[in-house]
């Protein structure tokens, strides 16, 4: 050894200059340098922690705000404290400081304060929150790629490798805005375990000031390895966010669907037909069909649909099934008849099973602006209903078929509401037809009490987007994308672009888990927007007798609301044969495995033979 670096420091009598003041904040420095490891390591285990708790245990979204601020403060004080490492001047109290070590630490300083913002407004709401998450995540990375190329810095590939991973956990929080959701709580959690360890790892491996020895190469392999795992991970967890919220590519209507420019006057006329192969029931055959209607003011229109007959129909009339489908969507290409199962919608194993095995025609308007020109107009009950009734009428001038004036309508949920309202106008609007029964699965009956039961609910805010997206066009006079919640306007158009169906409905049920409030503002409820919701409740009287079906466990066609308007229905002198399911939800309840499935056959055979209905008002569920 050096003698002169044992010997003490002779002592200094020159006037403190301005480096000279600095000394303390030097020693400060020189002490932290020398405890490094120890700090490192429990700040390492300290931020693994809070990957854990996110990975584990359940929260509120004030609380997952709290542990997101205290994990990204920590990540700062991370940054800060290895902005100079590899920088031995730095680390050692020198006052040189590269920009690349006062860029990182400027970074590492902004960390702590937007982890402290984080954790003590976690009431801020999910948005603000989220946005300020992703720009912590994005100056981590920045600080990453800085701290990869400062002076004396090795493995610049792990760090870069490490960046990259953190801008594709910032792509998450971008993607699920709401922090209560499993996806982002997997990838924000699993980056706070990935840095932890990796400030660990660095804490155990770090080169020692006095010999400046290298580190192991095993070292370097687990942290290079580290990196391109996260790295995996997180792009496999934002790509695959990107997936879920994005749906598929809709079918683009052909040429079937664009009317002639010579389309007859008269509602309910057949333009043209054309078989379909993709998705028949065995022992049927299947048609869709272009046909005129009306639109929700009386305006012309042309509505597609689809027909299902039995193979072999012979010349006799043949009973007929009008069918009022359910949510598919509101936008061109979202058809029953444009998709890959265009007879599974409701209870379609109910209807393949009247088709094939007892003789019937089964008729299904795709309602307008599904398949042709809109504006679709969702959950508006009369002109739901015509376009379902002149779709029958188009069926009746079908020269393939035969079939008979008297029906049976049914429909499930936003077809559940169009079959009860097909009833209500029957006399009016279609007679020539007579109806023998009318049967409605969890019908969205009451679509304002509905409105306010679910506004705040996943499923509630992507059928309310439904209603923003094409009551705005439907009733222009009310401005309802103008009146919706601050932030709304987006999710609408968003979610108004995907259909209700297959791998679509997962992506609109998950766009609609990202509204972070309800859609409506109680003053838009509580004005004409709301008197309008009030007026398409089917109030009867009907033509027929009614059947309605409940599943018990349905999420998003409240029982209670149910109970209350067949209560009002019964209190009216309407009778209605009401059935509930316990434990069946709103799909469950038409599922092929339903009870309700070979009971609503049976119901339609007994009507069809002119037996006495059941109704049970006498029997209502206690409210």
């Amino acid at each position: 050894m050096d003698p002169q670096e044992s010997a003490p420091a002779p002592e200094n009598t020159a006037p403190e200059t301005p480096s000279r003041r600095t000394g303390p904040f030097r020693r400060l420095s020189a002490t932290v340098a020398r405890w490094s490891a120890p700090i490192r390591i429990v700040l390492g285990l300290a931020i693994v922690a809070v990957g854990v708790v996110f990975l584990l245990v359940s929260m509120t979204v004030q609380t997952i705000a709290l542990v997101t601020g205290i994990g990204i403060l920590l990540a700062g004080v991370a940054v800060l404290l290895t902005a100079g490492e590899g920088n031995g001047q730095d680390d050692d109290g020198s006052a040189s400081r590269p920009a690349v070590v006062i860029v990182a630490r400027v970074l590492g300083g902004l960390l702590v304060l937007l982890g402290a913002g984080m954790a003590l407004w976690p009431v801020a709401g999910a948005p603000l929150l989220s946005l300020l998450l992703t720009i912590a995540l994005i100056a981590f990375a920045l600080a990453t790629v800085v701290r990869a190329f400062r002076p004396g810095a090795d493995q610049r590939v792990t760090g870069i490798i490490a960046a990259v991973a953190t801008l594709a956990v910032a792509a998450i929080t971008v993607f699920w805005p709401v922090l209560t959701l499993v996806v982002f709580r997997l990838g924000v959690g699993a980056w706070f375990v990935f840095i932890g360890l990796q400030l660990i790892v660095r804490a155990f491996a770090r080169r020692s000031p006095a010999t400046n020895a290298p580190r192991r190469p095993w070292v370097r392999w687990l942290r290079t390895i580290g990196a391109s795992v996260a790295l995996v991970l997180a792009v496999a967890l934002a790509a695959g966010s990107g997936a879920l919220l994005g749906g598929t590519p809709l079918p683009v209507p052909d040429a079937f669907y664009t009317p002639p420019a010579d389309v007859p006057s008269k509602p309910g006329t057949l333009i043209r037909s054309e078989p379909m192969t993709v998705g028949v029931p065995a022992g049927a055959k299947a048609w869709r069909i272009l046909y005129t209607t009306t639109n929700q003011d009386g305006s012309p229109a042309v509505s597609s649909g689809t027909v299902l007959a039995p193979e072999n129909p012979g010349p006799d009339p043949l009973p007929l099934l009008t069918v009022s489908h359910g949510t598919v969507g509101v936008v061109p290409g979202c058809s029953p008849s444009l998709s890959a199962a265009p007879f599974a919608d409701g209870a379609g194993t109910a209807m393949a099973d009247m088709v094939t095995e007892h003789g019937w025609v089964a008729v299904t308007s795709d309602y307008i602006g599904l398949g042709t020109k809109g504006p679709h107009p969702y959950l508006v009950g009369d002109a739901e209903a015509r376009n379902v009734w002149d779709a029958s009428k188009a069926v009746l001038g079908f020269s393939e078929l035969n079939v008979s004036t008297d029906t049976v309508i049914w429909g499930h949920s936003q077809g559940g509401q169009g079959s009860l309202w097909t009833g209500q106008i029957a006399s009016s609007y279609a007679p020539e037809f007579t109806v023998k029964g009318v049967a409605a699965f969890a019908p969205a009956s009451n679509l304002y009490a509905l409105a306010e039961a679910i506004k705040s609910e996943t499923a509630g805010k992507t059928v309310s987007a439904y209603i923003a997206a094409t009551w705005d066009k439907v009733f222009p006079e009310l401005n309802v994308e103008k009146s919706l919640t601050p932030g709304s306007a987006g999710p609408v158009e968003r979610i108004g672009g995907l259909c209700f169906n297959g791998h679509d409905g997962l992506a609109a049920i998950l766009r609609g888990s990202q509204v972070p409030n309800q859609i409506f503002p109680n003053a838009l409820l509580d004005g004409p927007f709301g008197d309008k919701l009030k007026e398409q409740e089917p109030t009867g009287p009907f033509p027929a007798p009614v059947l309605v079906a409940q599943g018990l466990a349905d999420p998003l066609v409240k029982p209670a609301i149910q109970d209350a308007w067949v209560k009002a229905r019964c209190d009216a002198g309407i009778p209605v044969d009401y059935r509930t399911y316990p434990g069946l939800g709103h799909v469950e309840l038409v599922g092929p495995d339903s009870p309700l499935t070979p009971q609503l056959e049976q119901w339609t055979l007994d009507r069809w033979d002119g037996k006495a209905p059941t109704p049970d008002c006498d029997h209502l569920p206690s409210g």
